[in-house]
């Protein structure tokens, strides 16, 4: 490779769990298992609301907006990681790595995105029950929707389209999928534009998301000091599964960003390990809250499942 590399030229290795290559089978297995859960889990869900007219409310609607965006995060890895584990096949281009990290950031800035509008949809319905249907009605939510797909559509487009601009003289060696701040690193390119991109796309979007949310739970909070003990354990009872989503999304993603920052001399698979874990655990386990934690959903489940039984 020259020493100053095109990017549109280029090919990046992807080098799977670096210092855990003699585990790779074992490690197939374990993310096998998770992508079927996430994609079944999520399909399941999707399913129910599509079919179940008891389902077909503004929290259902949100949920099913979840389910979506975690389907997408799902598939925006499986090719390059099951690809990695079970034919060895490491190289990506760099157009290819460009529209995988464009899919990761915008599946993760809607999955925030509909995380707040889940939050607003609760605060709604414990503040002013008896509005509720006319303030989110079906055209509303659609209007909801599709402002978090451009949202995330405007704010990531300029940082990945910066990168196009680098040159690469570096080892173009990948330790995980293809994260905007490790494409970076491997440029020799002076990076302050793409730095202040990435940086603001994330303030904008998760960064928003992740004050805005707490802060609705502030005021449902305040709302409920004044309802009676009944009242406070019902609304927190459809509150619960949410924040279990939003704990499940934002713990993982703030560690990611940490050891992106301050973890440089951390093992690489550490790195890698809190990748999947930020990019898998979501989509594996936000189907199971809400199965377990709702009633309705756990209902429509198992009718989907057992007709006959129902």
């Amino acid at each position: 490779m020259g020493p100053n590399t095109t990017s549109s030229s280029i090919t990046f290795l992807l080098t799977g769990v670096p210092g855990l290559e003699a585990s790779h089978t074992w490690i197939s297995i374990a993310f096998c298992f998770l992508y079927v859960t996430a994609l079944s889990g999520n399909s399941l869900i999707l399913l129910v609301i599509v079919t179940q007219s008891s389902l077909h409310a503004p929290m259902y609607y949100f949920l099913s907006m979840l389910s979506t965006t975690d389907l997408g995060l799902s598939v925006s890895t499986l090719v390059t990681t099951m690809g990695i584990f079970w034919f060895n096949a490491r190289e990506i281009t760099f157009n290819a790595c460009l529209s995988q990290m464009f899919f990761i950031k915008l599946f993760t800035v809607m999955e925030s995105s509909v995380l707040l509008a889940m939050a607003f949809d609760r605060f709604v319905a414990i503040s002013n029950p008896l509005r509720y249907a006319t303030i989110l009605t079906d055209s509303r939510i659609i209007q909801i929707g599709v402002a978090i797909v451009i949202r995330g559509t405007l704010t990531l487009t300029p940082m990945v389209a910066l990168l196009t601009r680098l040159s690469f003289c570096h080892s173009l060696v990948l330790h995980h999928y293809c994260f905007h701040p490790d494409v970076m690193k491997l440029s020799c390119t002076d990076t302050t534009v793409n730095n202040a991109a990435g940086l603001t796309a994330l303030i904008s979007t998760v960064g928003v998301d992740s004050v805005l949310i707490p802060f609705s739970y502030v005021l449902i909070i305040k709302i409920l000091s004044i309802a009676s003990p009944e009242e406070r354990k019902k609304a927190f009872g459809t509150c619960i599964s949410h924040i279990g989503a939003v704990a499940l999304f934002y713990i993982p993603l703030i560690s990611l960003s940490f050891v992106h920052r301050f973890g440089k001399r951390a093992p690489a698979y550490v790195h890698t390990l809190i990748a999947n874990t930020y990019l898998l655990i979501p989509p594996v386990m936000n189907p199971i809250i809400y199965s377990v934690k709702t009633k309705q959903i756990r209902r429509a489940v198992i009718k989907v499942l057992h007709p006959k039984d129902t």
